[in-house]
């Protein structure tokens, strides 16, 4: 599947454990850093506050799975595709390469995760909508 978005970076040290490697849970923050540099791209936040109502996209699924440690200071690139969009949902894949040496990058982990449309009905609880129009023909377009 085509890559629809690349984010590089490089490992902090708060974001490393006692054993100087990045910490399981980094990787579900790379994921969400990753989707709101891509929402951006498109000139929207992931909040939708730029919807006529108030609207969010919270997670529903997350999962990685680990191949290799990063380390304090590898630099590393995470590569989101959009692997489903449905009328209310979007569910992401991810790759993270490390990319020490761009001409040999290295698979450290991938993942997933499932985000759906909602918004607040009379009684305030959340509940799945129709995404907005305008962000599902910008996904689509990415999707090209």
């Amino acid at each position: 599947m085509a890559v629809h978005w690349r984010h590089q970076r490089r490992v902090e040290f708060s974001e490393t454990d006692m054993a100087g490697i990045v910490h399981f849970s980094n990787f579900f923050r790379y994921m969400e850093s990753a989707e709101h540099a891509f929402f951006r791209s498109l000139g929207h936040s992931v909040t939708l506050k730029d919807m006529d109502e108030v609207m969010g996209l919270p997670r529903v699924q997350a999962q990685c799975e680990y191949r290799r440690p990063l380390r304090f200071e590898d630099q590393f690139e995470i590569q989101l595709t959009i692997q489903e969009l449905r009328p209310r949902s979007i569910r992401y894949g991810f790759r993270f390469l490390q990319i020490n040496q761009p001409e040999s990058p290295e698979e450290v982990a991938t993942g997933s995760m499932t985000v759906v449309c909602v918004q607040k009905n009379e009684q305030g609880a959340m509940q799945a909508v129709v995404l907005p129009a305008v962000i599902r023909q910008r996904l689509e377009q990415a999707l090209g």
